[in-house]
């Protein structure tokens, strides 16, 4: 790649386009089995939970009950016995709410102040199981770092059930620090309240700047310490997504040994996600190329705000192109494609300019997942399964670039190439400089109005730089009719102001792990608008210090 250009690979990371079937079942997958095979556990790790609570009210001496909290509808459970084990929470000792999304619970159908009452919190928390619910760790397995991983799952998260929300979606509501699981591989099944926070400002912030994305419903303290280098807080998320799928689910499906359950498996997904691939004459490739678009959408729209996913194991790509867990996830200050946040990522495989060749090579092995179980169609289909991957790179160039053109003020440009060509060096500039990409790019509008300070300040120290550029960008504009004022409305409405800057979020977090939620709370405040500049917001508009972003590396907290 380029070191300019996103659309292209980078030295050492090719696009990938090779399938591998796997054999039916490996050996590894066998000695595990299904994990929901065998005698289920009679009871759960931690103590037995009561189901929630629900004062009746007397009207007129007639005693009226309550709505339920949740009205479920799992078709999960009803479809996939042998893709999960039924478990129920831990528990906490002393619940308490940090953070409730009552914006979010509003889409959902949710009453937000049954949510904040003693009942609701009991619910999230882990304390009581609503009527209806049969919670459930999720089984899938994984490429980590090119590595598989045969059983990985939900380790300390349930699907607690799946609600219809007001638009008539079925979306997912899932417990995350909830305790142990079957599939916990030694960890404690628990979560701090930092990284939970964390996974809620920065899917808000994702949510608001358009980017599909899992949201966070609430954040509970649990009143218990968890360990890690230190003792901290424990909490408990409850995370809504349109479903939880992965490319691991069908990785795990396609190596258990019975092809009915990887069918189950693909019509279940096509049903939930992509119910038209189900006319397709082999609906698997159909539901390949849905997945393929929308995860060229997703990682063109995270690198065009300069997110950093940080660990794009296939375990964290969904069917539904939602961006999920954000353990090590950072968004860049100053613009390089080669730059890595996660502290485990020595190597750089999840580098920002990595993303796009690295969601090609996910692909690549959901292909192989879906393909194994169509036997001797395998073969034939695996020609028009490369046909699909092979077209991958060009998706995502023009989401890219459709995308980089509306970041321009270029959108409406006849031919795209002029946009295209701009774009591309004003990014080898802004690497050239170490500009704040975010700050770089929110410049334009006021460039566009005849204010060129704040692109200087950005473009610093070498102000003429960006002069010259800005000489070619104003008669692309004036080549397409642009108005000045429309053009600077139309760029501040894609170029944020303000994102989950990382010393920003870091600040909130220690803040709100020591017992003071207010700075987390302004943070939210300020990323949930992005576009709208406001007074007393200056400084979250701000990059980080140099010595922070120097030394700044992220952990899979969450």
């Amino acid at each position: 790649m380029a070191s300019s250009s996103p659309g292209r690979p980078p030295a050492g990371v090719p696009w990938s386009s090779v399938i591998r079937l796997p054999p039916a079942a490996s050996a590894v997958a066998r000695s595990y089995g299904h994990p929901s095979s065998g005698p289920r556990p009679r009871r759960p790790l931690g103590r037995e939970v009561a189901r929630a609570p629900r004062r009746a009210a007397s009207l007129g001496g007639v005693t009226v009950a309550p709505p339920p909290l949740f009205t479920f509808d799992d078709s999960y459970a009803r479809d996939l016995e042998g893709l999960y084990v039924p478990w129920q929470p831990a528990g906490s000792p002393a619940p308490r709410l940090l953070a409730l999304n009552t914006a979010l619970a509003a889409e959902l159908g949710l009453d937000a102040g049954a949510l904040a009452a003693p009942e609701g919190v009991a619910v999230l928390a882990g304390n009581a199981v609503p009527a209806g619910a049969t919670p459930l760790a999720q089984a899938y397995a994984g490429h980590q770092f090119g590595g598989y991983s045969p059983r990985l799952g939900d380790g300390r998260a349930l699907l607690l059930g799946e609600v219809h929300d007001v638009h008539g979606r079925r979306r997912d509501l899932h417990v995350k620090g909830s305790g142990r699981t079957p599939f916990a591989r030694g960890g404690d099944g628990k979560a701090a309240v930092g990284p939970m926070l964390r996974e809620y400002v920065v899917g808000e912030a994702m949510h608001a700047l358009g980017i599909p994305t899992t949201r966070a419903l609430a954040v509970v303290a649990t009143g218990e310490g968890v360990r890690r280098e230190t003792r901290l807080p424990g909490a408990m998320l409850t995370r809504v997504a349109a479903s939880h799928l992965r490319v691991g689910t069908f990785e795990y499906a396609a190596r258990s040994g019975d092809p009915g359950l990887s069918q189950r498996l693909l019509a279940h997904a096509i049903a939930r996600h992509h119910p038209e691939a189900a006319e397709a004459e082999v609906p698997a490739l159909a539901l390949l190329e849905r997945v393929a678009e929308a995860q060229a959408a997703l990682v063109a729209r995270w690198m065009l705000v300069g997110f950093i996913h940080g660990v794009m194991n296939t375990d964290n790509m969904t069917i539904s192109g939602e961006t999920i867990d954000y353990g090590p996830c950072a968004f860049m200050d100053a613009f390089d494609p080669r730059t890595v946040f996660s502290s485990i990522d020595h190597a750089g495989r999840y580098a920002y300019g990595n993303q796009p060749q690295i969601a090609h090579w996910n692909l690549a092995r959901l292909a192989e997942a879906l393909l194994a179980p169509l036997s001797g169609e395998a073969e034939d289909a695996i020609p028009a399964a490369n046909e699909i991957l092979q077209a991958f790179p060009a998706r995502f160039d023009a989401h890219w670039r459709t995308g980089m053109r509306a970041k321009l003020g270029l959108a409406g440009e006849p031919d795209g190439g002029v946009a295209d060509g701009l774009g591309d060096d004003l990014l080898a500039l802004a690497q050239d400089q170490r500009a704040d990409m975010t700050s770089a790019f929110r410049a334009l509008s006021a460039a566009a109005r005849g204010d060129d300070a704040p692109a200087h300040a950005a473009f610093a120290p070498e102000p003429g730089a960006f002069d010259a550029w800005a000489s070619r960008w104003r008669a692309a504009l004036a080549a397409q009719g642009a108005d000045a004022v429309a053009t600077a409305r139309a760029l501040d409405a894609v170029n944020p102001v303000y994102v989950p800057r990382n010393h920003l979020v870091e600040e909130a977090l220690a803040a709100a792990t020591a017992g003071d939620l207010a700075p987390f709370e302004t943070l939210v405040d300020a990323v949930t608008r992005p576009f709208e500049e406001r007074e007393g917001l200056g400084r979250y508009a701000e990059p980080a210090p140099a010595a922070f972003a120097g030394a700044f590396r992220t952990f899979c907290g969450t």
